[in-house]
Formats: C-alpha cells, structure tokens, sequence
C-alpha cells in the first residue's frame, strides 16, 4: 500500500499548494485584478497574436504547450537514482518553484504589455540583458526544436526493419534471453539495448500516429473557424472535435488502413527526411495564421486527449493498488548503488520540465500573456497548469518503477546510465507502466499501450508548432534592437521572420557535422547542452520575476530563493559538465566551447542583475 499512500499524499500536497499557496501569490503578492479590459489581450487586440480568450480554452493551450515529451522523459530517467528523489523533486519542486516560475512569468509579461521575458529583462535590467536572453532563447528554441523535428521525423516514418511495421505500438516483456544486437547509438529516438537481459522490447517508429494526428488539425482549422467567425458555442464543439479525434486514433491504428495508406511500409511512406520538410512546413503555418485558427484550437483539442490519459492512468493505478496488483516501488527508496552520474546536481537538471522548465517562461510570456482574458486567470492557467504538468511528471515516476512486474524487471532495465539515454528507452518505460495501469480498467492491455504511445506521439508536436512562434517573436523582438527602419521592418514581418525561424530549426535537424570521427547532426551534438540550458533559463526568468518584485516593491522571497536554487544546480552542471566535455575520454571541443559560451554570458547576465538591484534597492 506504500506507493498507493505515496501518490495520495503528492495528491494532498498539489490541491494545497494550488489552495493556499497559489491563493497567497495572487492576493498578497501579484494582487490579480478581476476586470475586464485591463490585458494586453484588450489593448492590442490583432486577431493574430494578441486575442481575448476564455480561460478554458487558454488552459488547453497553455498546458498541451508546455505538456510535450519533457515532462515523460525526464521523469522516466531520473528514477535510476530512486523513486524518492525523482517523486519529492517533481512534486516539491513543481509547487514551490515550477509554479511559481510560470504564474509570475505570466503576470510580470501582462504588467509589460504582454511582452516575453526577453523584453521585460530590457526593461528591467537593460539593453545587454535583452540580448544576452534573446541569444541564450534563440539558442534553446532552435536547438530543442531541430532535435524535436529530428525525433518526431523518425516517429511517423515506418521501421525500416519491418516490411511492414505491426500496428499496435506497445512494448512489451521479452520472454526469450536471445541477445539483441548491441551498439552504440548518439540519437535521442534510436533504440538502446544495453544486455541482452533488457525487458522490454522498444520501439522508436509510430506510423500509427500519422493520421490521427492530422485529424486533430483537420478538426482544430474548423473549430477555430466555426467558434470565433461563426459565433458557435464552443461546448458541442468540444464534444464533437473530441469524439472524432478518438475515432480517428482508432481508425490509425487499423492495420488495414495503415496498409492501404502505406503509411507502414518503408518503400511507400515518406522518409525521414521528407518528413522533417514537412514539419518545417507545418511549424511555419503555425507561426504566421491567426492564434485562434490552428495553435490555439489545436493544443485545446490535444488536452483533452492528455486529460484523458492522466485520469485513466491514476483510476487503473488506484484500482489495481486497491486489489493489490502494485503493491510495491520495485526500486529504491534511494539507489544505493553507484550510477554514472551524481544525483547532485543532475536530479534536477534531468527531470527538468517535470517540475521547472525555462522553456515554460517562453511560453507564459509569449502567447499566453497575448491571450489572458483577466488578470485573474493567470492564477488557474499559470499555477494551475504547471500543477497539472507536475502531475504528468508523477505518472512518469509511478509508471517507471511501479508500473514494473517485478524489481527485478526494472532493475534489469534500469542497469545504467547509458542504457536508457534516449527517446526509446524512456518512452518505452513509459508506455509499459502506464499501459499496464489503464488495463486494469478493463482494456486490453495493448491496446491501452497503444492508446498511451498515440497521446504520447502526439503531444511531442504541439511543442514544435508552439516553439517555433515563440521563436519568431524572439527574432522580431532582436529586429527592435537595430537602428535600421529597413531592418525593423523586414524582420519585423511575420512571414519572413518565420522563415528565419524554420531555417534556425532546420539548421540543427539537417546539418551534418563530424562529432568523434562520426557524422552526425549539429542537433544531436549538442543536445547534451539542452537541459542545462533549459533550467538557465528558468533561473534567469526567476531573476526577472525578483526585479519586477523588488521594483514593485512587493516580497521577493517567494521567487528569490527559487531564483538562487535552480542557478546554482544549474551552474554546477554546466561547470562538471564542462570540465567532461575537455578532459574525459572522449573529448568534445565543439560541446566545450558552446557550453563555455553559454557560462559566460550567464555571469554576465547575473551581473547585470546584481547592477539593477543595487538601482532598484537606491531607488
């Protein structure tokens, strides 16, 4: 009954926090207004960016948005230290700094006109701050989002090593000890195996999420178009877009429909190349059409799906702790046996998005802050949604050890560190656990599997379509900094500031450059920068929310302290991690430098910081 006690008490602590803690944030810190007319979503209201939105329909896109692959992935790997450390990092963390991080980037960003952090950190901290952040974001965006198209490419293209690849994408428990083939691997979606013990069988190609997926778009143009140029209540839309995105995920998973499409044959489907070219081509009519006619209506319907799935996978796992089909973690409290790398400070740097994410600050800041309605959803939307994306993380720590059969099964799975690096071996973890949570509701097991791998795939795109506008916002928000009018106005443009955006991003998904006498893409190479460089930003954007506090002359404490924690773990990784890429064995100069680079400007960046404060406590 440990794990079922366990889940209930992280239950406890979210609906308090949210009650007390969000409720302190917003009447004694932020003091939210409850009016109408007062956001930038009023004042700059385009039909394009900026646009009034119910809050319901916000919080899907806000939390689908957020709520890509991180928040599994992390999660999934970060167990290897113990179920506790990864359990107490995700809900701790996600209350009193994830939460925060976001609800604050939200109303600081509503305060300044709906400008992003990069902006408000102009204003605030001056000129050389903004360009520091809008070098560090341009950086992160275009890299996670190059190594996305990359993952994602891979995903819905079919298996090359199946003629037709089967249908259902479940893992599942090997029954046999014949070895596999061992070999190195440096991409995030490839399959590891690291002896042939592993349990389960992994998978890297989803055809099956072809379809479904572009139905949800299908389904998000005409919900968008019928609810705010038809005046059409968005309740039947609701049930109507939703129903028909279940059937469409049922209907791709058909192995007659697949055949009939091609979809899972690798001599008819498009390679991994056309695909990523098609992704480029949906992130930039992401970008530049209206907020309301295909990202927003798209995440809105996508977070239903995600609901779904959430509440399926705690109800089978309560019923089946209830008979007492998981009564056990399967794993350590805390591992007592040594892994690669140290549990401190790489806890908090691998689950990343689980519980805080830099990536979030962009989000908040970028469209969301356009679209608040009131002053006062930013309190359900902000705090909340990271409440929920907390929630999503916890999955992830229950499915990866005590979704298992049995301690030794995980512990056969989880032998090292390099064993479940990647897309594959986390996401497959993943899916097993979970998989076997929702059966116990009365599913087959596999096709629960199936259910959970296609809500899985699907949500790994609403972070590229996202990313990308937030990405072309920062590079209009780098056109302002130039003299030139010429300059300003071209990049300023939406069309050709998009192009710039997908070319950032398809720089890192297609380039090819040599990393260790091996060609690989300039995305991958530097992928191990991403998660350092994420949770910078999210200390940087904490730093932003303590000026905006401290010049509003309001307590600081309540993101200060965050603010000092999360630079801190984060320098330290970047400081060790620098010192691996140019002494170990073997060394990466390309890593060293760019990593190098990236401390640097953070110093400089605190610099600037500590200045501003000295103004502000003057002043």
């Amino acid at each position: 009954m440990l794990p079922l006690l366990a889940v209930f008490g992280c239950f406890t602590l979210y609906f308090l926090g949210y009650k007390f803690y969000s409720g302190f944030l917003s009447k004694s810190i932020f003091q939210l207004k409850d009016t109408v007319g007062d956001t930038p979503a009023h004042k700059f209201n385009d039909g394009v960016d900026y646009l009034p939105t119910k809050p319901a329909v916000l919080f899907g896109h806000h939390y689908a948005s957020i709520a890509g692959l991180a928040p599994i992935l992390g999660p999934a790997v970060a167990v290897i230290w113990g179920w506790l450390p990864a359990m107490l990092w995700v809900v701790f963390g996600g209350i009193f700094i994830g939460c925060v991080h976001d609800f604050g980037a939200i109303v600081v960003s509503v305060r300044n006109q709906g400008k992003s952090i990069g902006q408000v950190a102009q204003d605030l901290l001056g000129p050389r701050a903004r360009s520091l952040f809008h070098a560090i974001i341009f950086f992160l965006v275009a890299l996670a989002m190059g190594v996305f198209v990359i993952v994602l490419a891979e995903m819905f293209s079919a298996d090359p090593k199946l003629k037709q690849a089967p249908v259902t994408p479940t893992p599942q428990i090997e029954q046999t000890q014949t070895a596999p083939s061992i070999k190195d691997h440096v991409h995030p979606s490839e399959v590891r195996v690291e002896t042939p013990s592993s349990p389960i069988k992994l998978r890297s190609h989803f055809p099956e999420a072809v379809i479904p997926t572009a139905g949800i778009m299908v389904f998000a143009v005409l919900v968008g178009w019928l609810h705010y140029k038809k005046g059409m209540k968005l309740g039947p839309l609701t049930f109507a877009s939703v129903t028909l995105t279940l059937i469409v995920m049922v209907l791709g998973m058909n192995e007659s429909i697949l055949t009939w499409t091609g979809l899972n044959d690798i001599d008819k489907s498009p390679g991994v190349p056309i695909w990523k070219i098609i992704l480029l081509a949906y992130a930039f009519l992401a970008s530049v059409t209206p907020v309301w006619l295909l990202l927003q209506s798209r995440d809105y319907i996508n977070s239903f799906l995600l609901y779904l799935g959430i509440i399926a996978i705690y109800f089978g796992f309560v019923k089946g702790s209830i008979f007492g089909e998981f009564s056990s973690f399967n794993a350590e409290a805390i591992r007592t046996e040594k892994v690669d790398m140290d549990i401190i400070p790489f806890v908090f740097i691998t689950i990343a998005c689980g519980a805080v994410s830099g990536f979030h600050a962009l989000v908040s800041s970028g469209t969301t802050a356009k679209q608040l309605d009131r002053e006062i959803d930013a309190r359900v939307i902000g705090y909340g949604g990271m409440i929920g994306e907390s929630l999503l993380g916890l999955t992830s720590v229950v499915a990866c050890t005590i979704g298992f059969a049995s301690a030794g099964e995980w512990s056969s799975f989880y032998k090292s560190w390099s064993g479940i690096q990647g897309l594959a071996p986390s996401v497959g973890a993943y899916i097993y656990g979970t998989g076997r949570f929702i059966s116990q509701l009365g599913f087959d097991e596999g096709f629960a599997q199936g259910f959970i791998a296609l809500v899985v795939v699907s949500f790994a795109l609403t972070s590229l379509d996202s990313a990308t506008r937030l990405l072309r916002y920062n590079i209009e928000e780098i056109a302002e900094s130039f003299n030139s009018e010429t300059i300003r106005k071209i990049l300023g443009n939406r069309y050709v500031s998009s192009i710039i955006a997908c070319v950032a991003i398809g720089f890192f998904a297609f380039l090819q450059i040599d990393q260790n006498g091996k060609k690989t893409t300039a995305g991958l190479a530097l992928w191990k920068l991403f998660g350092t460089t994420n949770q910078l930003l999210a200390g940087l954007a904490l730093l932003v929310i303590t000026i905006y506090l401290l010049y509003s002359k309001k307590k600081t404490w309540i993101s200060f302290i965050p603010m000092i924690f999360v630079l801190g773990a984060t320098l330290w990784a970047m400081v060790i991690n620098f010192y691996d890429f140019i002494f170990s064995k073997s060394p990466s100069y390309l890593l060293a430098t760019v990593g190098g680079v990236l401390i640097f400007l953070t110093v400089w960046l605190l610099l600037e910081a500590i200045l501003a404060w000295r103004r502000f406590s003057k002043a």
